[in-house]
């Protein structure tokens, strides 16, 4: 009898938990279908030229300019390959595109917060599922290899995908400010309002990470946006900007919120000195922000300026063996990473003495084995370490700064000048770079590279490694390697530079700080919710908290002008000055007050 009522329960727990478990899924499944937040799934055909086996015709002299037209020649900067030819934007057609975001930013700003997730909740969904199709458009116009684009184009879009979606509404929702004792019967609240047409002007590369990242926060603002992409990646413009535009048309919304233009230098001040634009982003060089800043002050538009870097990595001498292995590996693919044309690259590494020679032994042959290429020439027995750079213009003045400081003192042991490539000859490819005894002095020590050169310099103690990282016009990113943690946050405290990683190599878009430099590096902030609220009307409202009683603001008598009467400016002042000490003074001074605006 036992074992049959045993049997019983048994049956009746299962059965009561398979139900339970059933009901649990039902009510999961009907709580996502009905979810507004839902993404909704979408397509965007990838551009015949990335897919398996495509082959382009190789450009005699590769080159940007097509000679008697306008038009911009796209090509593979590893490979020489066109890509095809882009009619460029015109001031015309510059207009057209602010009209056209202008009308359909209207409806945008007044959805919700939780429509606009949904339409970021749609590109994540996508990009996760095409990650290799937009890789592969990355490398081929802009020369890096697969792994660059995954950790520098798919892998900071998604976190900045997933930190907007997470913490976008609490950033911009509304919020309650401190009062004071005088007014008290007010509340107070900043409240965060979409600009209207923000215009981004972003550099070659990363093409599809700068091109989509302040589309990102851009929209979920509830701004429509221009996004101006570099001549030298035109190519892949459309296809990285349709990402956002057919999230917007699968989720209802008007595709024209996010307009992709791309024009010429000359067409471009067109757009940032336009009156309709109310803020700008800009990623670039120092010496085009000059130009982009006195064209946006022409309408007094707000620009947020992020270039170049000298990025410095102090490596301390405190480093255990497994340590220092490690810490190597991250230099390297700092330094390395899409051929060094990153700008938050480590373009310096500063060593003191021990780990100094233990680095140069250690680095030499590593640096020596680095392969170049291109990945249309990729095959698991020919990997490839580094890409092609995105031009050769800048090859002749990179050998001319190698050659002045090997003439100062510096060593080359490994690479040091231009690579001719042997299946891509018209391809643009620098010799992986190993240079050491570099001192502060030398030129090359003070200009930005953007080349795949690991610059080695070395220092006598933390001091000196401080000195010698500040002592360049840039304040970009940094980072300081070691063990002491005295030594660690002396160094943080020290370093002039708009972002430090201790232990590791520009992670802050992995975790969406605010991002950006000082001194010749820019000013503003993108990313984060600093960089979010750049792109409001940042409003301030006051209220009355007790409307309902009456509690208002009124001018007392004494103080109501015309004033009234015979030594009635005597009294006005008391009543003044008294309010003064009311609010601020200590005890006494209160009383003092007190008895001012009674007239006591």
């Amino acid at each position: 009898m036992d074992r049959i009522t045993a049997r019983a329960d048994n049956d009746f727990s299962v059965a009561l938990y398979g139900t339970l478990w059933i009901a649990a899924l039902a009510f999961i499944w009907i709580t996502c279908r009905a979810d507004p937040e839902e993404p909704v799934k979408y397509a965007v055909e990838t551009p015949a030229q990335a897919k398996p086996g495509w082959k382009g015709e190789v450009l005699e002299k590769a080159g940007l300019k097509v000679s008697g037209s306008s038009l911009i020649q796209c090509y593979a900067p590893a490979t020489g390959e066109a890509l095809g030819r882009i009619n460029p934007s015109t001031a015309d057609g510059i207009d057209r595109a602010i009209a056209k975001a202008r009308a359909a930013q209207v409806q945008w700003a007044k959805t919700s917060f939780r429509q606009r997730r949904k339409v970021l909740r749609s590109m994540l969904k996508f990009i996760l599922a095409n990650q290799e199709a937009i890789a592969g458009v990355a490398c081929l116009d802009s020369g890096k290899t697969m792994v660059d684009a995954s950790l520098g184009e798919i892998l900071v879009t998604v976190e900045k995908l997933r930190w907007t979606l997470k913490h976008g509404e609490k950033s911009l929702k509304a919020e309650r400010r401190d009062t004071n004792l005088l007014m008290m019967y007010k509340w107070n609240e900043v409240v965060y309002e979409p600009l209207g047409v923000v215009a981004a002007c972003v550099s070659w590369n990363y093409p599809f990470h700068n091109l989509i990242s302040p589309v990102i926060a851009s929209i979920f603002a509830g701004n429509a946006i221009l996004v101006k992409g570099s001549e030298a990646t035109a190519w892949s413009s459309s296809y990285f900007a349709s990402i956002a535009t057919r999230a917007l048309e699968a989720c209802g919304h008007s595709p024209d919120i996010v307009q992709s233009i791309v024009c010429w230098p000359d067409v471009a001040d067109h757009l940032t000195s336009h009156p309709s634009i109310s803020h700008i982003t800009f990623i670039g060089s120092r010496q085009v922000a000059h130009h982009v800043c006195a064209s946006a002050a022409k309408a007094l538009t707000p620009v947020c300026v992020e270039l170049g870097g000298k990025d410095p990595a102090i490596v301390l001498d405190d480093l255990s063996n497994s340590d220092f292995k490690r810490v190597a590996s991250i230099l390297i693919r700092g330094t390395f990473q899409s051929a060094g044309q990153n700008c938050v690259g480590i373009e310096r590494v500063i060593a003191l003495p021990i780990v100094y020679d233990r680095l140069i032994s250690y680095l030499t042959p590593k640096i020596n084995a680095l392969r170049p290429g291109s990945i249309l020439n990729t095959s698991p027995e020919t990997p490839i370490d580094t890409g092609a750079s995105i031009s050769d213009s800048s090859f002749s003045a990179l050998e001319d700064l190698i050659q002045d400081a090997v003439d100062n003192g510096a060593r080359v042991l490994a690479g040091g000048k231009r690579h001719v490539h042997p299946e891509f000859p018209n391809g643009h490819y620098f010799t992986p770079t190993f240079i050491v005894d570099v001192t502060p002095a030398m030129k090359i020590a003070q200009t930005e590279l953007f080349a795949p050169v690991f610059l080695l310099m070395r220092a006598a103690s933390v001091d000196d490694a401080i000195s010698i990282a500040n002592s360049t016009s840039y304040a970009l990113g940094s980072s300081v390697f070691g063990t002491s943690t005295t030594n660690l946050e002396r160094v943080v405290r020290s370093l002039h530079a708009g972002m430090v990683a201790v232990n590791d190599f520009a992670v802050f878009y992995m975790v969406q700080m605010p991002f950006g430099g000082t001194k010749g590096s820019g000013y503003g902030r993108f990313a984060g919710k600093e960089g979010l609220r750049s792109l409001c009307h940042i409003k301030s409202v006051t209220r009355d908290r007790w409307a309902w009683a009456g509690i208002k603001t009124s001018i007392p008598p004494p103080m109501d002008i015309p004033l009234q009467g015979t030594g009635a400016g005597e009294r006005a002042w008391e009543m003044a000055s008294g309010i003064v000490w009311l609010g601020y003074g200590d005890l006494r001074g209160k009383i003092r007050g007190l008895r001012g605006v009674l007239g006591l």
